[in-house]
């Protein structure tokens, strides 16, 4: 297996065409990992979700990452990794990025599904209230492994 950085051109394009990806955030030095759906666009992330530990943790310390992978075996996959910044998106005054947001989004199938069916199983027949944020990016790398040459003790 050869592994290899890719390029910040091929990181965007692979985002655009991802789904589901595992946020993380952190609050007094823990860490806090959640799969997301998302949507990308330019250089933002976007994201719907419930009032919940991410969000708390989130408002308090803005500094996120983002992961997405591809996994075809142990040793054919590809993983981009965003850092960024959290931004809500409140109404009323981010009504046009909120229905930008929400027009990525419905792009993806089920894209409302993880924000909402936890939410759902807790609360019972409360009312939930959606909530959208993007991550605004600051950073984005990647890798891409691929099958090769096998690699030797005396390379690792």
């Amino acid at each position: 297996m050869i592994i290899n950085a890719i390029t910040e051109k091929d990181c965007h394009a692979f985002l655009e065409r991802g789904s589901i990806g595992r946020l993380g955030c952190s609050l007094d030095n823990q860490p806090y990992v959640v799969p997301v759906y998302f949507a990308y666009e330019s250089d933002y992330i976007y994201v719907l979700s419930t009032l919940g530990q991410k969000i708390e943790w989130m408002r308090t310390n803005p500094k996120v990452c983002l992961q997405v992978d591809e996994i075809a075996g142990q040793s054919e996959w590809m993983s981009v990794i965003v850092d960024g910044v959290y931004e809500e998106l409140p109404e009323p005054q981010y009504t046009a990025e909120r229905a930008h947001a929400r027009t990525l989004l419905q792009k993806q199938y089920r894209w409302w599904i993880n924000a909402l069916a936890e939410r759902q199983a807790k609360g019972g027949e409360a009312l939930i209230e959606p909530l959208f944020f993007r991550i605004h990016i600051k950073s984005i790398s990647g890798l891409r492994a691929i099958e090769g040459a096998q690699a030797s003790l005396k390379n690792v």
